[in-house]
């Protein structure tokens, strides 16, 4: 079985060990957050601190692109962007990774606490009844103050998140 995750997209980019899941893993990534790509490649403004690993993670940003911007699929991305909140079909990247594009949109039932990328990546999360991946302490703080019926892992916790994982159950208990 597939986990399925809320994500931004540069987190794919910024961290290698996502694209290596031990398990069939699908990254559901508000449209959003495909479009900060282009942002971060085309700014003047590092996206890592050390200086290596910026220029990593740049280049893991343009192969991201040209992903995205593949033919296949950015038809299935355009169709998706024609409906609110309309999901694309899978995105394969590879065996064990799939990509869904979901048009978000955000809302202000949340918009005095979070900034919109991460509106619409909680939105998506309560919507779908995913679990998102986040490495933003401030961003998981956030969600459980504001009390956002959402689950969240800690990109420290990839692993456990798709091996094992929270059921929804067990949050009941």
């Amino acid at each position: 079985m597939r986990r399925r995750f809320v994500i931004e997209a540069v987190m794919v980019a910024t961290y290698g060990h996502l694209l290596v899941p031990s398990r069939p893993v699908e990254y559901v990534v508000p449209y959003s957050s495909i479009a900060e790509l282009y942002d971060m490649r085309d700014g003047s403004d590092p996206v890592m601190d050390n200086p290596d690993d910026d220029g990593h993670v740049k280049e893991k940003i343009i192969e991201l692109i040209a992903f995205f911007e593949d033919s296949l699929n950015r038809k299935k991305i355009e169709k998706a962007l024609q409906v609110p909140w309309r999901e694309s079909s899978a995105l394969l990247l590879s065996e064990d990774i799939h990509f869904t594009v979901v048009n978000a949109m955000d809302n202000a039932q949340y918009g005095e606490i979070f900034d919109p990328i991460e509106t619409e990546l909680l939105l998506t999360g309560m919507k779908l009844g995913i679990p998102l991946l986040s490495d933003q302490f401030e961003f998981q703080d956030k969600l459980i103050e504001a009390e956002v019926p959402v689950q969240v892992y800690d990109i420290e916790d990839f692993e456990f998140a798709v091996e094992e994982g929270i059921s929804a159950e067990d949050l009941e208990v």
